[in-house]
C-alpha cells in the first residue's frame, strides 16, 4: 500500500453520534499499528478531536473546525489557523441573537454555545461555555460556526450567503445527532487546505493520503487526497466525487474500506 495517512471525518463517518463504534476502533487501531499516520479531519473543535484521538492511541495532527484549524497535539500546536472576517461575525450574531437556534461557535480556548436555556455543566465539554447571547470580540475572532435551527439557517443563506460569498464558506455538514447543520468558516478555512498544511508538516504529500467523509465539507479533502472514501449514507454529490463508496457509518463504513486497504493494498474491486 502507497498511503501514508488517513484523513478521517468524524460526525457521520468515524463517530455514530458521540461514540466510536468497536469495529472503527479496533480497524483505526490496526491502521496506526502498521505505521498510517491518523489524522482526525472534523468540524468540530480541536480539543474534542484531540481527546478523541487519544482514546484511540493517536497523537497525530488533528484538522478541526470544518478547516479552520491544523492543531499538533504533540507541538508546536497551531499549525494552520484562520478566522471569519468581523463584519460577517458581526451579521452573524446579529441573526443568531434573534433568532431560535443553536450556534456552537469555536473560538481561542472556549467554544461557546447559544441555546435557549442553560444546560448542565455536566453536559459541557470543559471547554464550553453557554451564553444566552452572542458576543463579538475583535481579538478573538470565531474559527467555525455551526448552526442548527430552520428559521436561522433560511435567514443566514438569504441575507448572508450572497453577500459574503467572496469571503466566507457556508456549507452543509452532518452533526452528531445525524442532522444537517451549517458550517460557516472563511474561504482560506477548508478541509482541503488543512490537509495540504497537515501533509506538508508532516512531511508527506496529499497523494499519500486517503480521505474519509460523508457531507459536502469533505469534498475539498477528496479533491487533494490520493483516494477517498464516502459513507454509504452520504448524498449523492458526496458519493460521486470519491473513489471508493463504502458501507454506512452505522454499519462500519469506516472499518470497512480500511481493513479493505490493509489486506488488498487498494481500494480497487
Amino acid at each position: 500500500m502507497n498511503y501514508a495517512a488517513f484523513a478521517i471525518d468524524l460526525d457521520g463517518t468515524l463517530l455514530v453520534g458521540d461514540e466510536v463504534p468497536e469495529v472503527n476502533r479496533k480497524a483505526v487501531q490496526a491502521a496506526s499499528q502498521a505505521g498510517i499516520r491518523v489524522v482526525i479531519a472534523t468540524a468540530r473543535w480541536a480539543q474534542f478531536a484531540v481527546r478523541l484521538g487519544e482514546s484511540l492511541g493517536i497523537h497525530d495532527p488533528v484538522i478541526a473546525c470544518s478547516g479552520a484549524q491544523v492543531f499538533d497535539p504533540a507541538g508546536p500546536g497551531d499549525v494552520y489557523d484562520k478566522r471569519l472576517p468581523p463584519d460577517f461575525a458581526e451579521a452573524l450574531f446579529a441573526i443568531c441573537n434573534e433568532e431560535r437556534c443553536i450556534a456552537t461557535v469555536t473560538l481561542g480556548d472556549q467554544v461557546k454555545i447559544k441555546m435557549d436555556g442553560r444546560p448542565e455543566a455536566r453536559h459541557l465539554a470543559p471547554e464550553m461555555r453557554w451564553c444566552a447571547q452572542l458576543h463579538l470580540d475583535s481579538e478573538d475572532l470565531p474559527r467555525v460556526a455551526a448552526i442548527q435551527g430552520s428559521r436561522c439557517v433560511e435567514r443566514i443563506r438569504r441575507e448572508l450567503e450572497e453577500a459574503f460569498s467572496d469571503r466566507v464558506n457556508i456549507l452543509d455538514s452532518i452533526g452528531p445527532t445525524g442532522k444537517v447543520i451549517l458550517a460557516i468558516t472563511s474561504t482560506d478555512a477548508t478541509k482541503g487546505a488543512a490537509l495540504t498544511e497537515t501533509c506538508a508538516h508532516m512531511g508527506i504529500a496529499p497523494s499519500q493520503v486517503v480521505a474519509f467523509g460523508d457531507a459536502e465539507n469533505d469534498l475539498d479533502m477528496f479533491q487533494i487526497a490520493g483516494a477517498s472514501v464516502a459513507m454509504g449514507q452520504a448524498d449523492d454529490t458526496t458519493k460521486a466525487a470519491a473513489t471508493f463508496v463504502s458501507k454506512a457509518n452505522t454499519d462500519g463504513g469506516v472499518a470497512h474500506a480500511i481493513w479493505r486497504l490493509l489486506e488488498r493494498g487498494t481500494l480497487a474491486a
